[in-house]
Protein backbone atom coordinates (compact mmCIF):
# COMPACT_ATOMS: atom_id res chain seq x y z
CA UNK A 1 0.00 0.00 0.00
CA UNK A 2 2.56 2.33 0.79
CA UNK A 3 4.58 1.73 -2.60
CA UNK A 4 1.49 2.35 -4.49
CA UNK A 5 0.13 5.76 -2.44
CA UNK A 6 4.22 6.92 -2.59
CA UNK A 7 4.26 5.84 -6.26
CA UNK A 8 0.69 7.76 -7.22
CA UNK A 9 1.78 11.13 -5.05
CA UNK A 10 5.21 11.23 -7.47
CA UNK A 11 3.49 10.77 -10.51
CA UNK A 12 0.46 13.10 -10.29
CA UNK A 13 1.94 15.95 -7.83
CA UNK A 14 3.02 19.35 -9.42
CA UNK A 15 4.98 20.69 -6.66
CA UNK A 16 8.44 19.42 -6.20
CA UNK A 17 7.94 18.97 -2.11
CA UNK A 18 5.02 16.45 -3.03
CA UNK A 19 7.32 14.78 -5.64
CA UNK A 20 9.78 14.35 -3.00
CA UNK A 21 7.50 13.09 -0.32
CA UNK A 22 6.15 10.48 -3.15
CA UNK A 23 9.68 9.13 -3.14
CA UNK A 24 10.52 9.00 0.58
CA UNK A 25 7.62 7.23 1.09
CA UNK A 26 8.95 4.68 -1.93
CA UNK A 27 12.16 4.35 -0.19
CA UNK A 28 11.07 3.69 3.33
CA UNK A 29 8.51 1.63 1.85
CA UNK A 30 10.72 -0.82 0.07
CA UNK A 31 13.54 -1.56 2.30
CA UNK A 32 11.25 -3.71 4.85
CA UNK A 33 10.90 -5.97 1.74
CA UNK A 34 14.29 -6.29 1.08
CA UNK A 35 15.18 -7.08 4.25
CA UNK A 36 12.63 -9.33 4.84
CA UNK A 37 14.70 -12.54 4.93
CA UNK A 38 17.31 -11.30 7.64
CA UNK A 39 20.32 -12.35 5.97
CA UNK A 40 23.32 -10.53 5.77
CA UNK A 41 23.51 -10.11 2.30
CA UNK A 42 19.75 -8.74 2.52
CA UNK A 43 20.69 -6.54 4.88
CA UNK A 44 23.47 -5.20 3.33
CA UNK A 45 20.95 -4.66 0.35
CA UNK A 46 19.06 -2.91 2.41
CA UNK A 47 21.70 -0.97 3.96
CA UNK A 48 23.08 0.29 0.40
CA UNK A 49 20.01 1.23 -1.15
CA UNK A 50 18.37 3.15 1.93
CA UNK A 51 22.02 5.54 1.57
CA UNK A 52 22.11 5.61 -2.10
CA UNK A 53 18.21 6.74 -2.30
CA UNK A 54 18.50 9.18 0.36
CA UNK A 55 21.64 10.84 -1.12
CA UNK A 56 19.42 10.97 -4.58
CA UNK A 57 16.56 12.36 -2.43
CA UNK A 58 18.57 14.99 -1.03
CA UNK A 59 20.00 16.13 -3.99
CA UNK A 60 16.61 16.18 -6.05
CA UNK A 61 14.64 18.52 -2.85
CA UNK A 62 18.77 20.74 -3.39
CA UNK A 63 17.95 21.02 -7.21
CA UNK A 64 14.33 22.30 -6.22
CA UNK A 65 14.93 24.88 -3.78
CA UNK A 66 17.89 26.03 -6.37
CA UNK A 67 15.50 26.68 -9.09
CA UNK A 68 12.77 27.91 -6.27
CA UNK A 69 15.72 30.34 -5.14
CA UNK A 70 16.66 31.61 -8.57
CA UNK A 71 13.07 31.24 -10.12
CA UNK A 72 10.72 31.57 -7.64
CA UNK A 73 8.36 28.83 -9.39
CA UNK A 74 8.09 25.21 -7.15
CA UNK A 75 6.29 23.55 -10.06
CA UNK A 76 8.15 20.84 -11.40
CA UNK A 77 7.83 21.30 -15.58
CA UNK A 78 9.27 25.02 -14.76
CA UNK A 79 12.82 23.59 -13.97
CA UNK A 80 14.59 26.37 -15.84
CA UNK A 81 18.15 26.84 -13.59
CA UNK A 82 21.13 25.14 -15.27
CA UNK A 83 22.47 24.15 -12.06
CA UNK A 84 19.38 22.56 -10.80
CA UNK A 85 18.56 21.22 -13.84
CA UNK A 86 22.09 19.27 -13.59
CA UNK A 87 21.32 18.62 -9.97
CA UNK A 88 18.34 16.95 -11.05
CA UNK A 89 19.26 14.93 -13.59
CA UNK A 90 22.32 13.56 -11.41
CA UNK A 91 19.59 12.91 -8.61
CA UNK A 92 17.47 10.67 -11.30
CA UNK A 93 20.08 8.81 -12.56
CA UNK A 94 21.14 7.93 -8.86
CA UNK A 95 17.54 6.69 -8.28
CA UNK A 96 17.30 4.49 -11.47
CA UNK A 97 21.28 3.56 -11.69
CA UNK A 98 21.94 5.10 -14.69
CA UNK A 99 25.60 4.90 -15.70
CA UNK A 100 27.73 6.38 -14.27
CA UNK A 101 25.41 5.78 -10.47
CA UNK A 102 24.64 2.23 -11.46
CA UNK A 103 26.93 0.59 -8.95
CA UNK A 104 24.19 0.12 -6.52
CA UNK A 105 21.49 -1.72 -8.31
CA UNK A 106 23.17 -4.85 -9.39
CA UNK A 107 24.58 -5.79 -5.47
CA UNK A 108 20.82 -4.57 -4.26
CA UNK A 109 19.29 -6.82 -6.85
CA UNK A 110 21.32 -9.50 -5.79
CA UNK A 111 20.41 -9.25 -2.22
CA UNK A 112 16.72 -9.09 -2.53
CA UNK A 113 14.28 -11.79 -3.23
CA UNK A 114 12.83 -12.59 -6.30
CA UNK A 115 9.26 -10.66 -5.65
CA UNK A 116 11.24 -8.01 -4.05
CA UNK A 117 13.80 -7.76 -6.97
CA UNK A 118 10.73 -7.59 -9.26
CA UNK A 119 9.57 -4.49 -7.36
CA UNK A 120 13.02 -2.57 -7.55
CA UNK A 121 13.27 -3.13 -11.62
CA UNK A 122 9.58 -2.34 -12.23
CA UNK A 123 7.51 -0.31 -9.82
CA UNK A 124 10.66 1.51 -7.75
CA UNK A 125 11.94 3.20 -11.67
CA UNK A 126 8.60 4.52 -12.76
CA UNK A 127 8.53 7.75 -10.77
CA UNK A 128 11.88 8.92 -10.98
CA UNK A 129 11.03 7.97 -15.18
CA UNK A 130 7.66 9.97 -14.68
CA UNK A 131 9.97 12.91 -13.30
CA UNK A 132 12.35 12.50 -15.97
CA UNK A 133 9.81 13.27 -18.64
CA UNK A 134 8.48 15.97 -17.10
CA UNK A 135 11.52 17.80 -17.10
CA UNK A 136 12.64 16.97 -20.37
CA UNK A 137 12.01 19.89 -22.32
CA UNK A 138 14.65 21.26 -19.81
CA UNK A 139 17.09 19.02 -19.78
CA UNK A 140 20.79 19.02 -21.17
CA UNK A 141 20.37 16.77 -24.14
CA UNK A 142 24.08 15.88 -24.98
CA UNK A 143 24.34 14.66 -21.36
CA UNK A 144 21.43 12.13 -21.72
CA UNK A 145 23.09 10.97 -24.53
CA UNK A 146 26.42 10.50 -23.08
CA UNK A 147 24.49 8.66 -20.14
CA UNK A 148 22.29 6.91 -22.08
CA UNK A 149 25.06 5.43 -24.73
CA UNK A 150 27.53 4.36 -21.36
CA UNK A 151 24.69 2.56 -19.74
CA UNK A 152 23.18 0.41 -22.97
CA UNK A 153 27.79 -0.02 -23.54
CA UNK A 154 27.89 -1.05 -19.63
CA UNK A 155 24.57 -3.30 -18.94
CA UNK A 156 25.60 -5.02 -22.28
CA UNK A 157 29.50 -5.43 -21.19
CA UNK A 158 29.10 -6.28 -17.71
CA UNK A 159 26.23 -8.85 -18.18
CA UNK A 160 28.61 -11.01 -20.09
CA UNK A 161 30.72 -11.90 -16.87
CA UNK A 162 27.88 -13.02 -14.74
CA UNK A 163 26.35 -16.36 -13.37
CA UNK A 164 23.79 -14.92 -11.21
CA UNK A 165 20.71 -14.84 -12.96
CA UNK A 166 19.58 -11.50 -10.77
CA UNK A 167 22.46 -9.72 -11.80
CA UNK A 168 22.45 -10.17 -15.29
CA UNK A 169 18.78 -8.88 -14.99
CA UNK A 170 19.91 -5.84 -13.49
CA UNK A 171 22.81 -4.95 -16.13
CA UNK A 172 19.24 -5.42 -18.40
CA UNK A 173 17.99 -3.69 -16.14
CA UNK A 174 20.65 -1.03 -17.06
CA UNK A 175 21.02 -1.41 -20.46
CA UNK A 176 17.08 -0.63 -20.90
CA UNK A 177 17.35 2.15 -18.91
CA UNK A 178 19.80 3.29 -21.53
CA UNK A 179 17.22 2.63 -24.04
CA UNK A 180 14.62 4.99 -22.76
CA UNK A 181 16.85 8.53 -21.93
CA UNK A 182 18.43 8.13 -25.44
CA UNK A 183 14.55 8.66 -26.59
CA UNK A 184 13.55 10.82 -23.97
CA UNK A 185 13.60 14.18 -25.38
CA UNK A 186 12.47 13.95 -29.06
CA UNK A 187 9.64 11.17 -28.03
CA UNK A 188 8.47 10.71 -24.19
CA UNK A 189 5.42 8.96 -25.42
CA UNK A 190 8.24 6.24 -26.69
CA UNK A 191 9.66 6.28 -23.48
CA UNK A 192 6.68 5.48 -21.59
CA UNK A 193 6.09 2.48 -24.09
CA UNK A 194 9.41 1.04 -23.85
CA UNK A 195 9.29 1.35 -19.66
CA UNK A 196 5.49 -0.58 -20.19
CA UNK A 197 7.16 -3.22 -22.53
CA UNK A 198 10.36 -3.87 -20.36
CA UNK A 199 8.40 -4.05 -17.24
CA UNK A 200 5.82 -6.63 -18.67
CA UNK A 201 8.53 -8.78 -19.98
CA UNK A 202 10.94 -8.52 -16.56
CA UNK A 203 7.46 -9.50 -14.70
CA UNK A 204 7.29 -12.65 -16.59
CA UNK A 205 11.00 -13.57 -16.40
CA UNK A 206 11.47 -12.61 -13.12
CA UNK A 207 7.65 -14.77 -11.75
CA UNK A 208 8.89 -17.50 -13.87
CA UNK A 209 12.13 -17.41 -12.20
CA UNK A 210 10.57 -17.88 -8.72
CA UNK A 211 8.25 -20.79 -9.84
CA UNK A 212 11.07 -22.48 -11.17
CA UNK A 213 13.35 -21.68 -7.84
CA UNK A 214 16.32 -20.58 -10.36
CA UNK A 215 19.15 -18.22 -9.09
CA UNK A 216 22.08 -18.87 -11.37
CA UNK A 217 22.85 -20.84 -14.35
CA UNK A 218 23.61 -24.20 -12.64
CA UNK A 219 19.89 -24.45 -11.17
CA UNK A 220 18.41 -22.97 -14.50
CA UNK A 221 20.17 -26.05 -16.49
CA UNK A 222 18.49 -28.54 -14.43
CA UNK A 223 15.29 -26.52 -14.40
CA UNK A 224 13.60 -28.34 -17.24
CA UNK A 225 12.89 -31.79 -15.26
CA UNK A 226 10.18 -29.09 -13.10
CA UNK A 227 8.00 -27.80 -15.46
CA UNK A 228 9.41 -28.04 -19.18
CA UNK A 229 6.67 -26.11 -20.71
CA UNK A 230 7.43 -23.35 -19.11
CA UNK A 231 11.00 -23.13 -19.20
CA UNK A 232 10.54 -23.47 -22.57
CA UNK A 233 8.26 -20.39 -22.90
CA UNK A 234 11.35 -18.70 -19.89
CA UNK A 235 13.55 -19.11 -23.27
CA UNK A 236 11.21 -17.24 -25.53
CA UNK A 237 10.44 -14.16 -23.12
CA UNK A 238 14.30 -14.03 -22.60
CA UNK A 239 14.72 -13.85 -26.55
CA UNK A 240 12.21 -10.82 -26.14
CA UNK A 241 13.92 -8.93 -23.91
CA UNK A 242 16.58 -9.31 -25.65
CA UNK A 243 14.55 -7.16 -28.49
CA UNK A 244 15.24 -9.92 -30.87
CA UNK A 245 12.49 -9.92 -34.18
CA UNK A 246 9.33 -10.93 -34.20
CA UNK A 247 8.98 -11.16 -30.50
CA UNK A 248 7.61 -8.15 -28.76
CA UNK A 249 11.21 -7.01 -27.26
CA UNK A 250 12.02 -5.92 -30.88
CA UNK A 251 9.28 -3.56 -30.91
CA UNK A 252 10.71 -0.64 -29.09
CA UNK A 253 13.82 -0.75 -30.49
CA UNK A 254 12.41 -0.63 -33.80
CA UNK A 255 10.37 2.54 -32.54
CA UNK A 256 13.06 3.99 -30.96
CA UNK A 257 15.88 3.95 -33.99
CA UNK A 258 13.08 4.89 -36.35
CA UNK A 259 12.17 8.09 -34.38
CA UNK A 260 16.22 8.94 -33.84
CA UNK A 261 16.91 8.08 -37.59
CA UNK A 262 13.70 11.14 -38.14
CA UNK A 263 15.82 13.35 -35.51
CA UNK A 264 18.95 12.70 -38.01
CA UNK A 265 20.89 10.78 -35.58
CA UNK A 266 21.70 8.22 -37.46
CA UNK A 267 25.15 7.90 -35.76
CA UNK A 268 24.00 7.52 -32.26
CA UNK A 269 20.93 5.03 -33.40
CA UNK A 270 23.98 3.14 -35.27
CA UNK A 271 26.09 2.85 -31.93
CA UNK A 272 23.15 2.03 -29.53
CA UNK A 273 21.74 -0.79 -31.93
CA UNK A 274 25.49 -2.20 -32.44
CA UNK A 275 26.13 -2.20 -28.73
CA UNK A 276 22.48 -4.01 -28.12
CA UNK A 277 24.46 -7.14 -29.61
CA UNK A 278 26.49 -7.38 -26.23
CA UNK A 279 23.43 -8.10 -24.10
CA UNK A 280 21.94 -10.36 -27.34
CA UNK A 281 24.69 -12.41 -25.87
CA UNK A 282 24.35 -13.10 -22.79
CA UNK A 283 20.44 -13.52 -22.91
CA UNK A 284 21.13 -16.24 -25.86
CA UNK A 285 23.34 -18.17 -23.32
CA UNK A 286 20.46 -17.95 -20.75
CA UNK A 287 18.27 -18.87 -23.35
CA UNK A 288 20.27 -21.87 -23.87
CA UNK A 289 20.70 -23.02 -20.48
CA UNK A 290 16.88 -22.67 -20.20
CA UNK A 291 15.96 -25.35 -22.46
CA UNK A 292 19.27 -27.68 -22.31
CA UNK A 293 18.22 -31.26 -21.99
CA UNK A 294 21.72 -31.99 -20.63
CA UNK A 295 24.44 -29.56 -18.36
CA UNK A 296 27.38 -30.01 -19.97
CA UNK A 297 28.97 -30.71 -16.62
CA UNK A 298 28.21 -32.90 -13.45
CA UNK A 299 25.88 -30.63 -11.20
CA UNK A 300 25.29 -30.73 -7.45
CA UNK A 301 21.50 -30.11 -8.04
CA UNK A 302 19.48 -32.46 -7.31
CA UNK A 303 17.61 -32.69 -9.79
CA UNK A 304 13.56 -32.84 -9.41
CA UNK A 305 10.80 -34.54 -11.74
CA UNK A 306 7.78 -32.80 -12.16
CA UNK A 307 7.29 -31.15 -8.71
CA UNK A 308 5.12 -28.52 -9.79
CA UNK A 309 3.00 -29.23 -12.77
CA UNK A 310 0.82 -25.96 -11.93
CA UNK A 311 1.22 -22.68 -13.31
CA UNK A 312 -0.40 -19.36 -12.15
CA UNK A 313 -2.56 -18.01 -15.22
CA UNK A 314 -0.68 -14.34 -14.57
CA UNK A 315 2.42 -16.05 -15.38
CA UNK A 316 0.45 -17.28 -18.66
CA UNK A 317 -0.69 -14.73 -19.71
CA UNK A 318 2.65 -12.24 -18.97
CA UNK A 319 4.51 -14.54 -21.20
CA UNK A 320 2.20 -14.70 -24.04
CA UNK A 321 2.26 -11.16 -24.22
CA UNK A 322 5.68 -10.17 -23.61
CA UNK A 323 6.13 -13.15 -26.64
CA UNK A 324 3.16 -11.70 -29.26
CA UNK A 325 2.99 -8.34 -28.87
CA UNK A 326 4.73 -6.93 -32.17
CA UNK A 327 1.13 -7.68 -33.92
CA UNK A 328 0.37 -4.56 -32.03
CA UNK A 329 2.17 -2.14 -33.82
CA UNK A 330 -0.08 -1.49 -36.67
CA UNK A 331 -2.58 -0.42 -33.92
CA UNK A 332 0.00 1.85 -32.32
CA UNK A 333 1.52 3.33 -35.86
CA UNK A 334 -2.17 4.64 -36.54
CA UNK A 335 -2.65 6.25 -33.16
CA UNK A 336 0.57 8.42 -32.85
Amino acid sequence: MSLLLGTTITVSSNHWMMAWTGLEINTLAIIPLISKSHHPRAIEAATKYFLTQAAASTLLLFSSMTNAWFTGQWDITQLTHPTSCLLLTTAVSIKLGLTPFHFWFPEVLQGSSMTTGLLLATLMKFPPTALLILTSPSLNPNLLTTMAIASAALGGWMGLNQTQIRKVLAFSSISHLGWMTIILLYNPKLTLLTFYLYCLMTSAIFLALNTTKITNLATMMTAWTKIPPLTTTLMLALLSLAGLPPLTGFLPKWLIIQELTKQEMTPVATTIDLLSLLGLFFYLRLAYCATITLPPNSSNHMKHWQTNKSVHILITNLISLSILLLTLYPMIFTTT
